[in-house]
């Protein structure tokens, strides 16, 4: 999977405050709609140790998710963030729209195609933003720095559909190097397919 199309540069569309769960489940229905498509996804974790790098050794940015847990409320998720690059990135950048929050996405599949697909159209879903997180997170990642903690938020998730992480929007508060871009949304190459 190309790389450059994961790091997401483009508006993520419309603002998610009027987000409703019927129109996650529309979007996912697609021209092979079933009864189940609408369906809220029950009660469940899971373990995923997942760990991705976007740059070289020494010029890096690392995205990790622990695990994944959906409640009868809503969602919780464990992450981090490491800063394995020469500049500071601005986290919680008071400017983002939460068109560009970390949260969740859900996808119709867990094909990486797709995800590149709807990139490089403009036409990803609307993130589910966290509203929530354990400890906060900080409003700059200094060079060689990490975080860690807890994301969640309300809201029931589409059974069947395929969750992937999203980080972002991250700003380099400088020059960055060659090797990384100035902005950064992480959508994962891991997905989670969510059961009923």
């Amino acid at each position: 999977m190309s790389r450059t199309t994961i790091i997401v540069l483009v508006a993520l569309g419309a603002a998610v405050a009027g987000f409703a769960f019927s129109s996650a489940a529309g979007r996912l229905r697609g021209a092979d709609a079933t009864p189940d498509a609408s369906v809220a996804a029950g009660p469940q974790s899971a373990d995923l140790g997942w760990r991705e790098t976007f740059g070289p050794a020494g010029e890096r940015l690392v995205f990790t998710v622990d695990w994944l847990e959906v409640t009868r409320r809503g969602w919780r998720a464990r992450i981090g963030i490491e800063n394995e690059s020469s500049v500071a990135y601005e986290v919680n950048d008071p400017r983002v729209t939460l068109d560009r929050a970390f949260g969740l996405m859900l996808f119709s599949t867990g094909d990486a195609e797709e995800l590149e697909g709807l990139n490089e159209s403009g036409e990803l879903p609307e993130p589910r933003p966290a509203t929530k997180f354990s400890p906060a997170l900080p409003a700059l990642l200094e060079p060689r720095a990490s975080w860690e903690g807890t994301m969640s938020a309300s809201g029931a998730l589409v059974a069947r559909s395929w969750a992937r992480v999203v980080f972002g929007t991250l700003v380099a508060a400088g020059k960055p190097p060659d090797e990384l871009p100035e902005r950064v949304v992480w959508i994962t190459d891991h997905a989670y397919r969510l059961r009923r």
